[in-house]
C-alpha cells in the first residue's frame, strides 16, 4: 500500500532542513535523493499540466498543478541559495583558503560534486579579482577587528612549515613565537595555524 502525499510536501522538507541548518549553525549533508525526487515530481506535474493546456478555458486543476510547480521551484531555489550562502560564509571564515576547506573530509563529505565545482570557481573568481590590486589591499584578511599595528606577535599553534614573507622565509614550528608583519601571516591566523599573543 503506497502512502499518499500532497504536492509540495517533499519540497517543504528541504526548506525545513535548511532552517535546521541555520538554527544549528552547521552545514548539513547535501540531500541529493530528496532533490532528485522533487525534480521527478516537477516533471510529473508538468506532464499533467500539458493535458489541460489545449483547453479554451483552463480548469481549476491546472491552477492547482501550476501552484504546486511554482512552490517546488521556490523551495528548490531557497534550499540551494541557502547552501550557497553557507558555502560562501565557510570560505570567508577560513580567509579564502579553499584547500583548507576541501582537505577537511568532514566538510567535503557534506558537499555535492556541483558544490565543490562552485567553490573552485568562486575561489578562482576571488583570486582573479584580488590579483588586480593585491599590492594595496588583501581582500581575504579579516575585517571584524581592524589591525592596530603593522607587526604582530604570534604563537604557532599548528606546524605550517616554511612560509615566504616579505623579509624572507620563516619556519613556523609548533610552540614558537614570532614578531612578524601582519599582512604576511594574516591568512595563517584566520586558518588557525597561528594565534596572536
Amino acid at each position: 500500500m503506497s502512502e499518499a502525499r500532497q504536492y509540495g510536501e517533499l519540497a517543504i522538507q528541504l526548506v525545513t532542513e535548511s532552517r535546521r541548518s541555520t538554527q544549528s549553525d552547521t552545514l548539513i549533508k547535501y540531500n541529493d535523493a530528496l532533490v532528485r525526487t522533487i525534480i521527478r515530481e516537477q516533471r510529473d506535474l508538468e506532464k499533467a499540466a500539458e493535458v489541460y493546456l489545449h483547453d479554451d478555458e483552463p480548469p481549476p486543476a491546472l491552477y492547482i498543478i501550476q501552484t504546486a510547480i511554482n512552490r517546488n521551484k521556490r523551495c528548490l531555489l531557497a534550499y540551494h541559495a541557502h547552501r550557497v550562502d553557507r558555502l560562501r560564509d565557510l570560505y570567508w571564515s577560513v580567509g579564502g583558503a579553499l584547500p583548507h576547506i576541501l582537505s577537511n573530509q568532514d566538510i567535503r563529505s557534506k558537499l555535492s560534486p556541483h558544490e565543490v565545482d562552485y567553490m573552485r570557481q568562486y575561489n578562482h573568481s576571488v583570486m582573479e579579482f584580488r590579483s588586480e590590486f593585491s599590492h594595496e589591499l588583501d581582500i581575504t584578511a579579516s575585517i571584524t577587528s581592524p589591525p592596530k599595528d603593522l607587526h604582530v606577535l604570534v604563537r604557532v599553534v599548528k606546524d605550517c612549515g616554511v612560509i615566504q614573507t616579505e623579509l624572507g622565509s620563516i619556519d613556523f614550528q609548533k610552540g614558537q613565537r614570532f614578531m612578524v608583519r601582519r599582512a604576511d601571516i594574516e591568512h595563517l591566523i584566520v586558518q588557525g595555524y597561528l594565534e596572536e599573543v
